[in-house]
This record gives structure tokens, C-alpha cells and sequence, in this order.
């Protein structure tokens, strides 16, 4: 498999640890967001939307990182990043989703860039990214509390936290205070601790900046 992807963004971080995870060997090809590489006609012939990331499998070419991660679930199941219940699975999906869908989407490097045309207030793209971190980690703090055993869910890894550590990660880059989210943050660092999650960060990925 080959990952296009850019080291520090959130959806290529998430399938990066979800592959991991799974244990399973990919090559990564740098699409560099910041010289838009992203638009050129090579990666839109991959991913027609031109965001990161786009998979390349024996399958195909896959694309948009949730569908990625449902992917992995089905194709290679062990070891699970779902738990067993449909109830369970329905939470854990959820979770997720607080991040993918109503945290991340918001505080991308595109939505930034705008925010920064519309405001050019130094730290406007900061406040604006913590206000939905914030939000959501909230909501995610509650349901950490409930569910959590060590990692976002339970006692393994799951979809969760393959979202929620790079979350935490961008929250740490926009300087969000994380201090009234000490349970979301003691599940990232538990999970940041696990050797596939840790492989992952973007610090050491082939494109990194050093």
C-alpha cells in the first residue's frame, strides 16, 4: 500500500495510526499542503477533491480517512480498532466523529487560510481554531469519563484514538488550553505511549521538518 499524505496533517496522522495499528507495511509519498501540491493534476488523478489522504491498495485507490479507517476494520479486522457491541462500536464511531466531523473540518489548513483572509488580527486563526476544539472536547471529556479504561474507550485502541491523538496534537499547535480536559488528555498520552501510535507522530515521518 502507498499512503499520500503530509506529515502534519490530522486526517494522514489518523490513517497513519490506524495502519500502524494494524500492523500492516505501507511507502508514504509526501503531497506537501503548503506548495499545493494537493491541486496539482498528479494527486487529482488520485483524489479528485485534492486533500490528503489518498491510499492506494490493490483495491484502488481510497480516499477521505474515515472511509480508510472502515476499510482496514473490514479487510484486515485483527487486531480490532472497533469493540464487539453494536452498541459500543456505535459510541466509539461517534467519538470519532465529534473529531472528523465537527472539530477537524474547522481548523484545517484551508478553513485557516480564510479565517486569515477574513481577519488579519495576529491569532485570529488560533482563537478561532480553539473555540471548536474546545467545543468538542468538552463533549469528548464527558464521554471519556464514561467509557475510557487507560485509551479514549475501553482498555485497546480503537478508532477513538486514532482521531483523538492527532486532535490533541493540533490543539497543542493552536496553544488550546487543555487543563479543564484531564481525562481526554491522560487518554492521549496513554495512547500517545503505545509504540504504533508513537510511530506515527509527525515529527517522524520522511517528510517532516526538522
Amino acid at each position: 500500500m502507498i499512503l499520500h499524505g503530509y506529515w502534519r496533517s490530522g486526517t494522514s496522522y489518523r490513517t497513519r495510526i490506524a495502519l500502524n495499528l494494524k500492523g500492516l507495511a505501507y511507502e508514504q509519498v509526501a503531497v506537501d499542503l503548503r506548495a499545493g501540491d494537493q491541486r496539482g493534476e498528479r494527486f487529482r488523478a488520485l483524489n479528485p477533491q485534492g486533500m490528503v489522504p489518498a491510499l492506494e491498495t490493490a483495491d484502488g485507490v481510497l480516499t477521505q480517512s474515515p472511509a480508510i479507517l472502515e476499510w482496514l476494520e473490514e479487510r484486515y479486522p485483527d487486531p480490532p480498532l472497533l469493540p464487539r457491541g453494536a452498541n459500543d462500536r456505535a459510541v466509539v464511531r461517534a467519538m470519532a466523529a465529534t473529531i472528523a466531523c465537527d472539530i477537524h473540518p474547522l481548523n484545517n489548513l484551508r478553513v485557516l487560510k480564510a479565517v486569515r483572509a477574513l481577519d488579519s488580527v495576529e491569532g485570529a486563526d488560533n482563537r478561532w481554531a480553539g473555540r471548536w476544539i474546545g467545543d468538542g472536547f468538552a463533549a469528548l471529556e464527558v464521554q471519556i469519563a464514561r467509557h475510557g479504561r487507560g485509551f479514549a474507550f475501553g482498555d485497546t485502541p480503537t478508532f477513538a484514538d486514532c482521531h483523538l491523538v492527532p486532535q490533541v496534537y493540533s490543539a497543542e499547535r493552536f496553544e488550546v488550553d487543555l487543563s479543564p480536559y484531564s481525562r481526554l488528555t491522560a487518554a492521549a498520552e496513554h495512547a500517545r505511549a503505545h509504540p504504533a501510535i508513537a510511530a506515527a507522530h509527525p515529527d517522524r515521518q520522511p517528510d517532516a521538518d526538522r
